[in-house]
């Protein structure tokens, strides 16, 4: 083999060697760019499904917060129904201890 053909293998080699590293380094920003999308997805899914645990964490909260509510409310109405007949039945005996004070 001649010194020409040896240098022109070299160059030939070296070309190669170029256009495969050019290929790699393409192939490696595609590589990180699938992997900043993958990894903005999960981010994106994740809090996405934090939100809605949260949510649903409150809503389960705000409807058993209402169940005692209404538990209280009903006691309390029944408080005031039993006040109110027992204010009914004293009714007429208020009136006539309040008539005998102003006749006294």
């Amino acid at each position: 083999m001649s010194r020409a053909d040896v240098l022109r293998t070299i160059k030939d080699a070296e070309a190669d060697a170029g256009a495969t590293l050019a290929k790699a380094e393409n192939e490696a920003s595609s590589i990180m760019s699938k992997a900043r999308a993958g990894a903005s997805e999960t981010v994106a899914a994740g809090r996405s499904q934090a939100q809605a645990d949260a949510q649903q964490m409150i809503d389960d909260a705000r409807a058993a917060a209402q169940k005692e509510a209404d538990k209280v409310a009903k006691g309390g109405d029944k408080t005031i129904t039993k006040i109110h007949d027992n204010g009914e039945s004293n009714r007429s005996t208020a009136v006539d201890v309040v008539l005998d004070a102003f006749k006294a």
